[in-house]
């Protein structure tokens, strides 16, 4: 195991003194504000649309450039047990100033260390030394994964210093809606499983800094090279615990697609491909074989070059995160920064999002298998299309974005025109006053009555389209206009979302469920709103429990089974024995 993780070892030399930190409180991924009492549902809506907008003038490629910047000055250290966090920031800070600094677990106690300078890196890993262990041979590379050991006398720990762990991954779905319970309205339930499941700053920033780790390795053939995160990671739509998409993005070399002046002029050898896919799948072999041979903390790395989209799949296991990389996927990015400005410009839009994605994943309308299942980005573009169809649009389309753009903001991949305005106070709302608790129960309503059969989802232009070939479901890519983002989906998965959407409209519309039980104790209360919807009762209403149809129940037994579902989850101790024990 030390042979394969190869981490360089730091000695403690003693504590001198304690520096006095603070985390940053403010890192811009999460500057949606939203309040914890409501005078009225208006003014709800009105304080979360003014947060969204004022978060969403945050420039994109400014934000994920701060974001590249913060994790090349930052390192990651494994800690011993029960780590005296004083002695830690003591010894660490010896080598330079540091900006920010938290703790987290995954297969042991780890701290990400922030530095103000990349010099101060050179500093501490100038004392580091490469791990000797007996009958092992260690591969020398000098990566910023470190270890921290303990070789002074007596004990390190101390029974007064408690470490502030960092969440990790969401939640159980038992704990989740127990959350839920305890609000007082279901706009209020949407905004607390956000909270709860939204990726924290510190994730975030673990996410850039494994990039930036990963950047090490592949910088020995292309130093001028970038690795960036994509997808959940940084399109504001991401979930704790979420896989972490990654590019090799290499069109920043410099010399690549540079005019010759006149006269004489000098160019490098290269080897020479048949085509770029080609070339891409040597890099990506290449590269994967350097992360499963050095890469410490890099494990199970499959070399998938085959696939549309050839890739590199490993598990990270200092951090936790499942890892895909990829090559020069700028079209990804670009639909990355798309969803970003949409979560942006209203913070209902990633409300209603997490909701609909937490309800589709608890009744297996999602999974983490690949297959015939209607995929997360299936889904969000679904909520994104359903606000575009408002009589009130709370979103523009795409095409209106694009029109707003400036010429800097003109963007074309390999034919495709992906221009997006990126200056977002440019973007004028209308104005929408629907509540969440209204847009939950309509989105539920417009697709289970969508003419799927016929009809495709465009949410570049903002409406329905006759759909250009017979697959089930039919939604349009964004950018790539001419691929369907949900080819995958077969009729039965369709059927399946289309009767759990019908069934949770009218699930909805009981006055049992409706809204919380007045008089109701913090400790018994029966699911309701949103955490009702959760339960397995609803599923299998609708006829798709196991994924197998039934015959449908007439409404007076609907009704009875309903309430009779309530009554027996909130007997007892009520909510605290609600065991939903769907997975997730």
């Amino acid at each position: 195991m030390a042979a394969c993780f190869g981490m360089c070892r730091l000695h403690m030399k003693g504590a001198e003194r304690l520096v006095k930190l603070g985390q940053k409180s403010d890192l811009r991924a999460r500057r949606i504000i939203t309040t914890s009492t409501f005078a009225t549902k208006a003014q709800t809506v009105k304080k979360t649309v003014q947060a969204g907008v004022a978060a969403g003038k945050e420039s994109f490629s400014a934000l994920q450039e701060e974001r590249r910047e913060q994790a090349e000055r930052s390192v990651l250290i494994s800690c011993p047990p029960n780590i005296n966090q004083k002695k830690f920031l003591d010894y660490i800070s010896k080598h330079g100033h540091i900006e920010n600094h938290f703790f987290y677990q995954s297969y042991g106690i780890y701290a990400v260390v922030e530095f103000s300078t990349k010099e101060c890196i050179s500093a501490l890993k100038a004392n580091c030394t490469i791990p000797n262990v007996q009958h092992e041979a260690a591969v020398p590379f000098k990566s910023r994964l470190l270890s921290l050991k303990w070789t002074g006398q007596g004990s390190q720990s101390n029974a007064s210093n408690t470490l502030k762990f960092q969440k990790h991954l969401p939640i159980p779905i038992n704990e989740l809606t127990q959350h839920l319970c305890k609000q007082e309205s279901i706009d209020q339930q949407l905004q607390c499983l956000t909270d709860l499941y939204q990726l924290t700053d510190e994730n975030i920033s673990l996410r850039f800094l494994v990039c930036s780790l990963l950047r090490d390795i592949a910088a020995a053939y292309f130093p001028e090279c970038i690795i960036r995160p994509f997808g959940s990671t940084i399109n504001s739509f991401g979930k704790l615990g979420c896989d972490l998409d990654m590019f090799l993005d290499l069109d920043g070399i410099s010399g690549l697609n540079q005019r010759k002046g006149s006269g004489l002029s000098l160019e490098y050898q290269v080897k020479q491909g048949t085509s770029e896919r080609t070339v891409t799948q040597s890099i990506l072999s290449v590269i994967g074989e350097c992360v499963d041979q050095f890469g410490p903390g890099c494990v199970g790395v499959q070399k998938i070059l085959n696939a549309r989209c050839p890739l590199v799949r490993f598990a990270h296991q200092p951090s936790g995160f499942q890892c895909d990389l990829t090559a020069n996927n700028r079209v990804a990015m670009k639909s990355s920064e798309l969803l970003f400005v949409y979560g942006k410009l209203d913070a209902r839009v990633r409300h209603l999002v997490f909701a609909i994605r937490c309800w589709a994943r608890v009744h297996s309308i999602t999974s983490s298998i690949p297959g015939a299942w209607i995929t997360n980005f299936s889904l969000t573009v679904l909520v994104l299309f359903f606000l575009q169809r408002r009589t009130q649009p709370l979103l523009p389309t795409l095409d209106q974005l694009r029109d707003l753009a400036d010429p800097s903001d003109q963007c074309i991949i390999e034919g495709n025109d992906c221009t997006i305005v990126s200056d977002l106070s440019k973007i004028k709302l209308q104005k929408n006053s629907d509540t969440l608790e209204k847009l939950l129960q309509e989105f539920f309503e417009f697709y289970g009555n969508f003419a799927f059969s016929s009809t495709s989802i465009n949410i570049r232009k903002g409406k329905e389209q006759n759909k250009p070939e017979s697959t089930p479901l039919h939604i349009q890519n964004p950018f790539e206009t001419g691929l369907n983002v949900s080819k995958n989906v077969n009729s039965t998965q369709l059927e399946r979302f289309v009767a759990l959407c019908r069934e949770s409209a009218w699930f909805l519309e009981q006055k049992e469920v409706h809204k919380r039980s007045a008089g109701q104790s913090a400790d018994v209360i029966p699911p309701w709103g949103l955490a009702a919807l959760l339960l397995p009762s609803v599923a299998q209403s609708a006829g798709v429990k196991g994924r197998r149809k039934k015959k449908h129940q007439p409404a007076s037994e609907r009704i009875r089974s309903l309430l009779e579902s309530i009554k027996s989850n909130s007997g007892g101790a009520g909510v605290k024995q609600n065991a939903v024990n769907s997975h997730h």
